[in-house]
């Protein structure tokens, strides 16, 4: 199969085949093609040359991406539409039923259909769309209201609903996690995990991809490339392949030796029990050929600070903020020291954004304070990247240059340092007005390191972000040895850097400082089984 779209070879002689009881994660840099290959699938796009066939009677069901499709449709209807031809019998039964001059023939009809309706498990349909919506957190007081009346994190997970209903054969997911909490990311998670049919998913989270995901498909080189194990696995044995081609004067013997290693370390880790037997037959069988190096770029992130800071850094007390009559913030109060490294957490991510902004000094607090330490020094990545760039009439090297300290500020220099973040050759004299979202994010990024400062708030920085510059940024925080900040939706994120959990909820603050993120979601597990012993 190949495609080539806009005149520009989007992949060519591409062979797959995916096999049911597997998830299949789709990798590949910003616009190699990931979703475009689910496209195909679908059958929206078709290939320039080849075919792309699949086994009759087979159901597809995908994750719509466009969250107001469906805002003049109840809720629990939304989601049974998931299910194409049960929803069509379902409606074409209902109409008859309701024809005032019900005939003879309309009676066959409707026997026809309800025959039809049953085989397809139509008389428990409602219940398990039911059941579905309440593990995703929509209760049942929401369920017959329009779409429009709910909120975007909700309308996200009654689409997710939607695409899961009714157990399709072939699962395509495109970014399912954007928007999730962390709650509703892990039921997915254990969800898909369980799922006995085909699964392929495209996503940034690499704790998703770890936690589900038996094989990848990595779009490189105009090619897609399907291999054994999740995320990590990909991307060391890619490192791995990296470095045998360096060293090609090793003997084979060595390089086998160190295959073996490393398959065997990742064998015994297995993350889905299920999964492990049949994975660790399919890692048995790579051999040195298999493994290829990766073509990705990854930019290079470090922030550095000159001021050391003293023995205060933030006290939040007492802060309130109503936003167009809901009160998001009540009473919130809580204090970070000097060098921690803070998650700010919430499942409303209105009141985690609104926390962020008013630690960033863009929004005032109705009541309350927030009181910084007079040696900190702050640099802001806002979630509203757009926030961040005044002057689009500006190019990106002119746009830095404003915030390069004197000696710092000549061409030649920020040329350097815009092409260890990916800015390379003519892309330095893009307008800021036509950037992606990626591309300002790596231009914050460059502006906060160039600010040296000690202090660093970041406001879901993820986002946006591929994984190589998500894979980085993870790197450079981690290795970061000021004070930060930040909200995510990034598991694997937010456990390698944080040690402080705050976490913001209706009914004020839960805080646990010197914790990650696991021990703070296991934490609050235990306790719930422990309230349900006693309950």
């Amino acid at each position: 199969m190949g495609l080539q779209l806009d005149g520009r070879k989007l992949y060519e002689d591409v062979n797959l085949k995916f096999t049911a009881g597997n998830c299949y994660g789709v990798i590949g840099a910003n616009g190699a093609g990931k979703s475009t290959l689910l496209h195909l699938l679908e059958g929206k796009l078709q290939p320039t040359s080849g075919s792309i066939t699949i086994e009759p009677n087979k159901r597809m069901s995908s994750l719509v991406q466009d969250h107001f499709a469906f805002d003049d449709n109840e809720v629990l209807d939304t989601v049974l539409q998931g299910h194409k031809q049960l929803y069509a019998i379902m409606s074409e039964k209902n109409a008859l039923y309701a024809k005032p001059d019900f005939s003879e023939a309309d009676g066959v009809k409707a026997a026809e259909l309800e025959n039809q309706f049953g085989e397809l498990g139509g008389w428990t349909a409602e219940s398990e769309a039911v059941q579905l919506l309440n593990a995703l957190g929509i209760d049942e007081t929401l369920q017959a209201q329009k779409m429009s009346e709910l909120s975007e994190p909700q309308k996200v997970k009654v689409l997710l609903g939607q695409a899961l209903f009714g157990k399709p054969d072939i699962l395509l997911l495109d970014e399912p996690t954007n928007g999730l909490d962390m709650q509703t990311e892990t039921w997915l998670e254990n969800f898909l995990a369980d799922f006995p049919n085909l699964v392929i998913v495209v996503s940034h989270d690499r704790h998703f991809l770890n936690q589900v995901c038996t094989n990848m498909c990595d779009v490189d080189f105009g090619q897609i490339k399907m291999y054994v194990g999740n995320y990590d696995f990909w991307l060391e044995s890619s490192r791995l392949a990296a470095k045998m081609a360096a060293q090609q004067n090793r003997k084979k013997e060595e390089q086998i030796q160190e295959l073996q290693d490393f398959i065997a370390r990742f064998s015994a880790n297995a993350s889905k029990s299920k999964q492990a037997t049949s994975r660790k037959k399919q890692l048995d069988k790579i051999s040195l050929d298999d493994l290829k190096p990766s073509s990705r770029k990854y930019p290079f992130i470090k922030f550095d600070y000159e001021r050391k800071l003293g023995n205060d850094l933030v006290r939040v007390e007492n802060v309130s903020k109503t936003i167009e009559g809901v009160k998001v913030l009540d009473n919130i109060s809580f204090v970070i020291r000097p060098n921690e490294k803070a998650a700010i957490m919430s499942r409303n991510d209105l009141a985690s954004t609104t926390m962020m902004q008013i630690l960033a000094g863009d929004l005032a607090p109705d009541t309350g304070s927030v009181t910084w330490g007079v040696t900190s020094e702050r640099a802001y990545l806002p979630k509203d990247t757009n926030s961040a760039f005044n002057d689009d009439s500006l190019d990106i090297l002119d746009w830095l240059r404003q915030f390069a300290q004197p000696g710092f500020d000549d061409n030649t220099f920020l040329r350097g340092f815009l092409g260890k973040m990916l800015f390379s050759g003519d892309e330095i004299e893009k307008k800021i007005a036509v950037l992606s979202g990626g591309e300002k994010v790596r231009c914050i990024l460059s502006k906060m390191m160039l600010q040296k400062a000690n202090t660093l708030l970041m406001d879901d920085p993820t986002n946006h972000l591929d994984l190589e510059s998500i894979t980085s940024l993870n790197d450079g925080l981690i290795t970061f040895d000021g004070s930060l900040l930040f909200t995510s939706h990034d598991h694997q994120f937010i456990q390698t850097i944080a040690d402080h959990i705050v976490e913001v909820s209706a009914n004020g603050v839960v805080e646990r400082a010197e914790t990650t993120l696991d021990e703070f979601l296991n934490h609050d597990v235990m306790q719930a089984k422990v309230a349900q012993l006693y309950a």
